[in-house]
């Protein structure tokens, strides 16, 4: 089945379970989920000033033991699985009162673990009783569906949150509130509403535009807000008929600015830019068969350049990634980067300017 023939930017009224089988296999590229949690609360809570905490109390948040909860957590993530598409990921975040147990059941379903990261919240609600810590983190699961899997990660646009530094797995946001905060004749719209701030992140990092966001258990809208905004499509599944009427009025007043390819496309330009092996470097006369190339910059690290474009330096040899990575003790190298040319002027160069010449047309 088409993209053409999913039910896109649409909100589908049912069971998650349910929905999600009626959905083609293979058909969507991330999934974010924000199932129940299963917080088993005995009864109400109140805080010393004897006022009424608004607790997650809801009859969706229920179930009758935790066999059932397992059994209904493998149930959607098994459906969930299979209407991910082969390079897809998928994002399920829960509290200390879950997220364990459905970690367990994704790697039972052969889901491969890429990342857990902590939402550290900046404004948590307190333990009022004061008997334990505050609960002032949440943690999602990212998981690919094979540990071989392509998936998307826009690792370098990620670096934008942390003053151009790779990105942590701990992420300091608020809780929605305020401003945020949906509400209905002064109420929550929705007891555990997600910010924005959070699947921003989540939708940037691991989709690009175009992509099929599935959300199976949308509540107030939030990832089909933000996946509207960010030129994702999405598909939303809720059960409740009074949640699906405030996100559809939500993801309505959302008015994206008009998509433009070089604006909302974050991927790596490098790695989307087309491949040049560097024996072609020698083919073009870019470079030629025994001049030397500098590690680093380092004179005394000298390999010269076979015919076939391998690199052979103190015994060693292999192309220009593996002898770097020999040379730098078995870490990763891009070779591109870190071996160097001689120029005319007897000034140091990196390799990877000859590459874009090549990429430009030039000689």
């Amino acid at each position: 089945m088409s993209d053409q023939k999913l039910p896109l930017n649409q909100i589908l009224h049912g069971d998650t379970i349910d929905m999600l089988n009626t959905l083609p296999e293979n058909s969507v590229d991330l999934i974010f989920a924000d199932p129940p949690y299963n917080l088993q609360l005995q009864g109400d809570l109140w805080r010393p000033n004897m006022t009424k905490v608004d607790a997650v109390d809801d009859d969706w948040d229920k179930f009758s033991s935790f066999e059932q909860y397992d059994e209904f957590s493998r149930q959607w993530l098994a459906a969930a699985r299979r209407v991910l598409k082969e390079n897809g990921t998928i994002w399920v975040i829960g509290s200390y009162h879950n997220i364990y147990r459905i970690g367990a059941i994704m790697q039972n379903l052969e889901f491969w673990f890429l990342n857990d990261v902590v939402w550290i919240k900046t404004n948590p609600m307190p333990n009022f009783r004061g008997v334990r810590f505050a609960n002032a983190h949440e943690t999602l699961i990212w998981a690919s569906k094979s540990r071989n899997a392509r998936y998307t990660f826009n690792h370098h646009a990620m670096k934008a949150f942390n003053d151009g530094k790779q990105l942590r797995s701990d992420w300091v946001l608020p809780i929605a509130s305020g401003g945020e905060r949906l509400k209905v004749d002064g109420k929550k719209a929705h007891s555990t509403q997600k910010p924005e701030a959070l699947l921003y992140r989540v939708i940037l990092a691991s989709s690009n535009p175009g992509d099929v966001v599935l959300d199976p258990f949308f509540g107030s809208g939030t990832t089909g807000a933000v996946a509207k905004k960010l030129h994702r499509r999405w598909i939303g599944i809720e059960r409740e008929q009074k949640y699906i009427a405030v996100a559809q009025k939500r993801i309505d007043s959302v008015s994206p600015e008009m998509f433009d390819a070089d604006v909302f496309d974050v991927r790596d330009k490098k790695r989307l830019a087309p491949r040049v092996p560097f024996v072609q470097l020698l083919e073009t006369g870019l470079l030629a068969p025994g001049q030397s190339l500098f590690f680093k910059q380092n004179r005394l690290n000298a390999a010269r350049i076979k015919p076939d474009g391998k690199l052979k330096l103190n015994g060693y040899e292999g192309s220009i990634h593996q002898l770097g990575k020999t040379l730098s003790g078995g870490s990763p190298c891009n070779g591109w980067e870190h071996w160097y040319f001689e120029a005319a002027d007897g000034s140091l160069h990196p390799i990877d300017e000859l590459r874009q010449k090549i990429r430009a047309g030039e000689k």
